[in-house]
């Protein structure tokens, strides 16, 4: 009965992409998607994106050099793109924010790596937890399960100049209201490493 039920389905989302004339490869890529060369959705990141700066958090063991990324199909009317990186399992139920940027413009399709962890003209520095408008690595306590370190790409329609540098995870949501064209998403795990 199950493979049954299993075929139709399958026959009815057919069904479905002849009458839209689509193929699924074109449907699928209509979508806005985030990617990284480093690691896949829900994979670990490396000890070397790790925070290296012991006095802000002493949990750091690594290098804070940051991930590659690169996204495509952005929505029509995008602008600018900002990018979040925050762990949800850290400080809850709040969670803490690691990177905060925007004003990303349109035609920019990614970063390389170690491009976020220093200042940049291709996009804004907002103000993350620790007070930086870069990237922040992963410094969770010794001792804890994986934390999921989510990355959110936003597409805007606000021209790259139109916010403030500055701008924390929670003004910049405020300034976005009405202003998101679509958004992406990439989890990185990562756990201090163990003895």
């Amino acid at each position: 009965m199950k493979c049954g039920f299993a075929a139709l389905l399958s026959a009815a989302g057919g069904l479905v992409m002849l009458l839209s004339g689509a193929s699924p490869a074109a449907m699928a890529a209509e979508v806005l998607t985030l990617t990284s060369s480093a690691f896949q959705d829900n994979g670990t990141l490396a000890t070397k994106n790790s925070c290296s700066d012991k006095q802000k958090n002493p949990n750091c063991v690594g290098e804070n050099i940051s991930p590659p990324f690169a996204w495509s199909n952005p929505p029509e009317g995008t602008k600018s793109f900002a990018l979040l990186m925050l762990d949800p399992e850290g400080r809850p139920p709040a969670g803490v924010s690691h990177m905060v940027i925007y004003g990303i413009p349109a035609d920019v399709k990614g970063f390389a790596e170690g491009e976020l962890s220093k200042p940049s003209d291709k996009y804004v520095g907002g103000k993350s937890l620790m007070g930086l408008g870069t990237y922040f690595g992963p410094g969770p306590p010794p001792n804890t399960d994986w934390h999921h370190f989510t990355f959110t790409l936003i597409a805007t329609d606000l021209d790259p100049k139109a916010l403030a540098p500055g701008m924390t995870r929670e003004e910049l949501a405020a300034a976005l209201k009405d202003h998101v064209k679509g958004s992406a998403g990439l989890i990185g795990r990562f756990r201090h490493p163990l003895p």
